[in-house]
């Protein structure tokens, strides 16, 4: 269990435009803090519709230490419960994805229907509180294809999000896509230094050679190109389309267009396209990509082939996973449209590198040598906001 009145008194020894305490980044009673009040009140990615295309068709995961469930249901909304038996508190369905009739506990045979109602429970008397034994729900939204997930009522309101975020989505059809291929990477280090390398490239011109080839790893604050010929023809391109040409960054959210080098179409190995069948209909290349990022664990790409989406989840103190997931046009055929070896080359690569410049970090903030450092103020204002963003929701939690 966390002490509230550690926890703040850590938060205040937090300096402006400098890195986090060593503590905030090791300590057992800081990761169970971090579990119970950061994640979940938060708006967590966990994948997307295509996933759950059928009724009874499910999708559990564990979130820290929280096993959660989202299934769909027979009139097609997908909803989401903590996935956690009413009887003596068994976790009901294995981590992974399926599909069944019922919610059936392993346990005592305890069943639950698709909408969460108790609806099996032998041996226990005819008790009339039974039929009040539901299932805890938690909030999903699904949006463009994309599911995401709450597990407390204190999530910040989703709408702005949707709104300013769903109609470019949209536009990649990501409802006609499939899943092409997912994994979890180990990385033995605290979360939200995953995190902050997740939110800067300050390290990607010398940690990611395959993709400085293809992505503009020298772009500044708040995915800022300039204003040279490449940006300049590549916005206006993008407005064109109809697509607006500034990111938007809010507290929780961040979302916008970027230009990928000159000449490159896709990021791949080489910035040619990696799927004969694209996801977006305009056939103008160089479309660049589409970021959305939000706090506290998640990025995604469209590109005009495929997407790609980062989530992070705390294991432990000093262990994260990282899920990993590859969406490609659900007509498109491997080994006819796309080679998978090659549509996760430069992504796995770069999540493997990052897995040892995170793991190194976590060494040697360890030390008791170190102290906190100052973020590059053209370089890491990403990661700056997620730090300020962590500290302002951890210390509104540590006094509720």
């Amino acid at each position: 269990m966390y002490d509230r009145i550690r926890i703040l008194r850590l938060l205040d020894q937090t300096q402006p435009g400098f890195s986090l305490p060593r503590a905030l980044y090791r300590d057992e009673d800081v990761f169970a803090f971090d579990v119970e009040q950061i994640f979940t009140r938060s708006w967590l990615l966990i994948g997307f519709e295509v996933e759950l295309t059928e009724v009874g068709s499910y999708l559990a995961l564990t979130i820290g230490t929280n096993p959660i469930v989202v299934v769909r249901g027979p009139d097609g909304t997908i909803r989401g419960f903590h996935n956690t038996c009413r009887h003596r508190g068994s976790q009901i369905c294995a981590d992974g994805r399926g599909r069944i009739s019922r919610l059936v506990c392993p346990y005592h045979m305890w069943s639950y229907d698709l909408e969460g109602r108790l609806v099996g429970a032998a041996r226990m008397g005819g008790r009339s509180q039974l039929g009040e034994m539901r299932l805890e729900s938690i909030a999903v939204e699904v949006m463009a294809g994309c599911i995401y997930v709450a597990l407390s009522p204190n999530a910040p309101d989703f709408s702005p999000f949707r709104a300013a975020v769903g109609p470019i989505l949209e536009k990649y059809r990501l409802r006609e896509t499939k899943l092409a291929h997912e994994c979890v990477i180990t990385e033995k280090a605290n979360w939200k230094l995953a995190m902050e390398n997740a939110r800067e490239c300050y390290h990607c011109a010398s940690g990611h050679p395959e993709l400085r080839n293809t992505f503009p790893v020298g772009l500044s604050n708040g995915f800022e190109f300039g204003d040279g010929d490449h940006a300049k023809g590549y916005f206006a391109k993008i407005a064109s389309l109809g697509f607006p040409v500034k990111a938007e960054a809010t507290h929780w959210w961040q979302a916008g267009f970027y230009p990928l080098n000159p000449g490159i179409e896709t990021i791949s190995m080489d910035g040619k396209p990696l799927v004969n069948r694209r996801l977006i209909e305009s056939s103008l290349s160089e479309l660049g990509g589409f970021r959305w990022a939000t706090e506290p664990n998640s990025f995604a790409h469209a590109l005009a082939d495929y997407v790609f989406m980062f989530s992070v989840t705390p294991v432990g103190p000093q262990e994260t996973h990282i899920l990993c997931k590859w969406l490609v046009s659900k007509d498109a055929a491997e080994g006819v449209d796309y080679k998978l070896d090659n549509l996760i080359q430069t992504w796995m690569k770069t999540n493997y590198q990052d897995r040892d410049l995170t793991e190194n970090n976590q060494r040697g903030i360890n030390s008791v040598a170190y102290r906190p450092g100052p973020y590059s103020a053209d370089a890491e204002d990403y990661a700056h906001r997620f730090v300020q963003w962590y500290v302002t929701e951890a210390r509104a939690a540590a006094t509720t």
